[in-house]
């Protein structure tokens, strides 16, 4: 399951292995399309080896605007703190994984 992260925790939460940002609100639509999808893919893989956290860009303004994110869902890839991959607006779930298979 996708775990919810603040400014506070960004840094400890995704510095290390591979992890999937994703930057939504809850006013969104397509946010809410992308939600269930990666869900699917949280639960594809072991924690140590992949994990999905999500951050509402309402409520933590600084790290969204540190990475430059001006469209949500804006979903951000980084392996041991290093953005390795970056993807706007709704994803598949093959997109994704696309995106992940050569960071794993």
């Amino acid at each position: 399951m996708a775990k919810n992260i603040t400014d506070a925790t960004f840094a400890e939460e995704t510095d290390n292995g591979l992890v999937l940002i994703d930057f939504w609100a809850t006013w969104c639509g397509p946010c809410r399309m992308q939600a269930p999808i990666l869900e699917q893919l949280s639960e594809t893989y072991e924690e140590d080896e992949f994990k999905v956290v999500k951050m509402d860009v309402d409520e933590n303004p600084e790290t969204p605007s540190e990475f430059g994110v001006m469209s949500i869902p804006t979903l951000i890839l980084k392996k041991d703190g290093e953005v390795v991959g970056k993807a706007i607006g709704v994803q598949t779930k093959e997109q994704l994984e696309a995106m992940i298979a050569p960071h794993m």
